[in-house]
């Protein structure tokens, strides 16, 4: 549900970034405009989505090797406690770009901003607030979907049935 929930808030961010990138927005982000994006996304807990990505992947290829090596699964399971702890902390790398994408979209003054606006009393509610209305939105498409393929489904029988097939 959580992940849900935090997927939803990914997906409303990219589109957030990809719908309001403005003729002036920044080809090369400045490192300063960086910064500002990594505060940003500090602030809305973006990390959440990603903080698990090496030992879930990690995981993900073992499983794969697993299936095909059922008789190393000893062995498979070994090293990829080994991997995982290797590569471990790559995921920054995610917000790194994360980061970089961000400051793109937007000018410097318009992150610095946007970064005020986070850290007023309105940012914060909002920051705090989003989740449960993701939640609450997502419980709503959830009832329409449910209700929606009702209707498919009548409306499917009916030209079944129209055409002399029942089902």
């Amino acid at each position: 549900m959580k992940r849900l929930v935090h997927s939803m808030l990914i997906a409303g961010f990219a589109a957030l970034v990809i719908a309001s990138a403005p003729a002036q927005a920044q080809n090369a982000p400045t490192p300063a405009g960086i910064g500002y994006a990594k505060e940003i996304l500090a602030l809305k807990h973006v990390d959440i989505l990603y903080k698990d990505a090496v030992p879930n992947l990690v995981e993900r290829v073992k499983l794969v090797l697993t299936q095909n090596n059922l008789n190393y699964q000893k062995d498979l399971n070994d090293v990829s406690l080994k991997v995982a702890t290797d590569l471990a902390g790559r995921e920054r790398e995610i917000g790194e770009q994360l980061a970089k994408i961000y400051a793109t979209q937007f000018t410097e003054q318009e992150l610095k901003d946007l970064l005020a606006f986070y850290k007023s009393p309105l940012g914060t509610k909002s920051l705090q607030q989003e989740p449960q209305v993701f939640e609450v939105a997502r419980q709503f498409m959830d009832e329409w979907a449910a209700k929606m393929s009702g209707e498919i489904n009548t409306k499917f029988r009916l030209e079944m049935k129209a055409r002399g097939k029942d089902i």
